[in-house]
């Protein structure tokens, strides 16, 4: 049984209710569980990471080992794999677990393993999911599950029901086990007091998971909010299915779950609104995009009767305009209604010196054996590459603390 009641699910910790000026430039609250031989590892991976050629040249020799069979493994999971991802296992991660709660931070445990597209992998998958379940029921250090419908279902099936193209009966049967499934975690993640994030996907199929992350919330969020819905506001669309959903929750009784992220698939989407020949679904600009975020966070909060929120970014500006808004609202830092969220080895500046001044914070623990997290940690590599100043930022925030710790030393 959970040791958890939804009097404490809330907060990972007690902490006094009091408005701390936040600054993301502290690197001494950012850095303070690493060691200075860990931040000097960081600061040269990041720095490798700054460089785009170096980048592609690294991923594309990668997958080759990886096709020769090289002995290749211990060099990754020394390296990039230590740097973004707990462990191979739930039990590697305890470390990792254990390190952020020091620092007020919870784990979101991802099991970053891309199903093999068969049933039998769909199936290890969700019961690989909800031992994250279980393993969060166990402690206040693990606020939050997640899974991608995709690693439960096919994508194809996913693509053809959105269609709306007929299934064959089989299709049909198997799409009945992917609700199923779907159900089984949102049900156990109800039944634990875990709230659950379902992942957004790419827009070909994004309305058939908003249809079952609905109809889960319809389900088991009548009383708390457990489902989250995750939603990409580069989608020019985003905005207005947040509100929409609102409005049904409201109508309906329950409360929404709301993930506001920016978005992951801006090339591919792209590319396949160019091939399809239909309108591009995501914003032209990133200004516009920018826009919508804010604005989505500022429903929310004003909405927060209706709707709980976590706040997937790494952008210093969303997240100190939140913060600010929360303040003039009157609203606690540690407000059961607000989380923000980062990945596991980025952005430290953002998610300690927010926990420091006693908002909710998460980071995402991916974990999986490294062969099959690879993809994961190819696109950790391509993003950081690609997000204006993102690699810079982490390579100068870390190489400001190695100065800050050496004038402290020489004082």
């Amino acid at each position: 049984m959970s040791n958890r009641s939804s009097s404490s699910m809330p907060t990972m910790v007690q902490r006094i209710n009091t408005t701390k000026s936040v600054s993301f430039e502290d690197t001494s609250i950012a850095f303070s569980s690493q060691s200075n031989g860990k931040l000097l590892k960081t600061y040269w991976l990041f720095a490798l990471m700054n460089q785009g050629w170096l980048v592609n040249l690294g991923t594309f020799f990668i997958k080759l080992a990886f096709k020769l069979q090289l002995p290749v493994k211990k060099l990754i999971k020394s390296t990039i794999f230590e740097q973004f991802c707990g462990g191979e296992t739930i039990q590697d991660c305890e470390k990792t677990i254990q390190k952020l709660h020091d620092g007020h931070v919870g784990t979101i445990l991802d099991y970053s393993v891309e199903g093999e597209g068969n049933e039998a992998s769909f199936d290890e998958t969700t019961l690989e999911i909800l031992r994250t379940i279980e393993r969060a029921s166990e402690s206040d250090a693990i606020p939050f599950s997640v899974f991608k419908v995709t690693g439960i279902g096919s994508t194809y099936l996913l693509e053809k029901v959105q269609a709306g193209d007929p299934l064959t009966d089989a299709e049909l049967d198997s799409y009945e086990r992917v609700h199923q499934r779907v159900d089984l975690l949102c049900k156990r993640a109800s039944e634990l007091n875990i709230r659950i994030f379902i992942d957004a996907e790419e827009t070909w199929i994004q309305d058939t998971i908003d249809k079952l992350a609905y109809e889960m919330m319809d389900r088991y969020n009548h009383q708390q909010c457990i489902v989250y819905n995750t939603y990409q506001l580069y989608r020019s669309d985003s905005f207005e299915n947040l509100r929409k959903s609102t409005e049904t929750a409201r109508s309906k009784g329950y409360f929404l779950g709301a993930k506001l992220v920016r978005g992951a698939y801006i090339e591919k989407e792209r590319i396949q609104a160019h091939e399809g020949e239909y309108l591009d679904p995501i914003h032209h600009t990133k200004e516009e995009t920018d826009r919508d975020f804010n604005e989505a966070v500022e429903f929310c909060l004003v909405n927060r009767d209706t709707v709980s929120i976590c706040l997937g970014t790494h952008n210093e500006y969303s997240c100190h305009n939140c913060i600010s808004r929360m303040q003039e609202l009157g609203i606690a830092p540690d407000d059961r209604h607000i989380w923000f969220a980062q990945l596991l080895g980025m952005s430290d500046n953002i998610s300690y010196n927010l926990a420091d001044a006693g908002y909710n914070v998460a980071k995402y623990v991916p974990y999986g054996p490294v062969e099959a997290v690879m993809p994961y940690l190819f696109r950790r590599a391509a993003e950081n590459k690609s997000i204006a100043g993102q690699s810079s930022r982490e390579y100068l925030l870390v190489k400001n603390e190695l100065q800050r710790r050496k004038s402290c030393q020489n004082k």
